[in-house]
């Protein structure tokens, strides 16, 4: 990104906490789908879904970043991201917004503590505070 130059996040929920994704590593936001459970897979795995005639993993967020499982709603949504070739859906209990950033708001990392990398960094965004999530280290 370019000095001064904004780029947008998706915006979501997880608990009481708001998350943000670089909208360009989003691909759409779905309602919540009917998930195929699979035998045998990772603590965070949901399972699959079809959309639209494409298999598609699904995981929970909350239990990838060890966060307390919340139930699932009118407001839970899957986003579908794409990283590294891969598409996998992540369930979110909802989607917020589409914001705007630039990087002078986003204060890195590890001035937060250890632990931390699932994140890219803190966005300061008025009286909010927006953490960017690293699909490279989520998924």
């Amino acid at each position: 990104m370019a000095v001064g130059q904004e780029d947008q996040l998706v915006v979501f929920q997880l608990n009481d906490q708001q998350y943000a994704l670089p909208i360009n590593e989003t691909q759409e936001i779905i309602r919540m789908a009917e998930v195929t459970r699979l035998p045998n897979t990772s603590y965070h795995v949901e399972g699959i879904i079809n959309l639209r005639g494409t298999i598609l993993p699904v995981i929970s967020l909350n239990r990838r970043l060890g966060l307390p499982e919340t139930e699932l709603n009118e407001d839970t949504r899957i986003i579908v991201v794409e990283n590294k070739g891969n598409k996998v859906g992540m369930i979110v209990d909802s989607v917020l917004e589409v914001g705007r950033y630039t990087e002078d708001e986003v204060e890195p990392p590890n001035m937060i503590g250890e632990n931390v990398e699932y994140l890219k960094g803190v966005v300061k965004k008025g009286d909010q505070l927006w953490l960017l999530v690293n699909l490279d280290t989520v998924l």
